[in-house]
């Protein structure tokens, strides 16, 4: 495991902000890189996740920064194709890998973490192509019997379509291009790498969208679905959503 920095204590006002951006959900972003596309067979061999930091001043910045590799589960299918993209060697006998259920319960303590620490109730994966991860991450979730899973087990945010639609750009790469942020295609596909990579593009496109949500909260607090600042989301008859 490795972390960028040291978690910091989160300002009350921050905090306040963060649940109501997301209506309840906390954002982090997760990449994994894999033995094929197939969440079923394949293997998982490393996860990153990079949790997402809100300011007083209501902007988001990639926090802290946790990667694991993974030891294939038993009968994983490993595709060489797809080991020659990553450049993962699974039985490298220096590669620190770790079981799958122990990757996953790392990454989701510091979810939980974080979860508390901005009054969230759950975790919302982000990601580039989200759908790939998440589909990746509920098969690992499932084959390791783990039974406390802090994220949404459907929804996500996927940065290829926030990029295409702020950006006109789909491919990571590209979209971090026009966007002025760094890309180092020698350290692309490591997961923790794609990981802050897409980070930093999450939170500048939702940076850009703070008056859009801050008008649409002003609406929603008109319509009534929400009471108060700070209070949870409630639909059309007052139940919390």
């Amino acid at each position: 495991m490795s972390a960028t920095e040291a978690p910091v204590p989160v300002a009350a006002a921050a905090a306040a902000l963060m649940a109501q951006r997301f209506r309840g959900y906390l954002p982090v972003v997760i990449d994994v890189e894999c033995g094929g596309f197939n969440a079923a067979t394949d293997a998982l061999l490393e996860i990153a996740a990079v949790l997402i930091d809100m300011g007083t001043d209501g902007t988001l910045r990639p926090g802290t920064s946790h990667n694991f590799h993974v030891q294939p589960f038993e009968g994983a299918r490993l595709d060489p194709k797809a080991l020659s993209v990553t450049g993962i060697d699974p039985h490298h006998p220096l590669r620190p890998a770790i079981p799958e259920r122990d990757a996953l319960q790392r990454v989701f303590r510091e979810v939980r973490h974080a979860m508390r620490a901005y009054h969230c109730r759950r975790a919302i994966l982000v990601g580039h192509n989200a759908a790939f991860d998440l589909g990746f991450l509920n098969a690992a979730v499932e084959r390791a019997e783990v039974k406390r899973n802090p994220f949404h087990p459907f929804s996500c945010f996927d940065t290829a379509t926030l990029a295409g639609a702020a950006l006109g750009q789909t491919v990571l790469a590209k979209a971090l291009a026009v966007a002025g942020l760094d890309w180092d295609a020698g350290s692309a596909h490591s997961a923790r790498y794609d990981a802050e990579r897409s980070a930093e593009l999450f939170c500048l496109v939702c940076n850009r969208l703070r008056e859009s949500f801050g008008q649409a909260r002003e609406r929603a607090q008109a319509l009534g679905w929400l009471s108060a600042v700070g209070d949870e989301p409630r639909d059309a008859e007052g139940a919390v959503d």
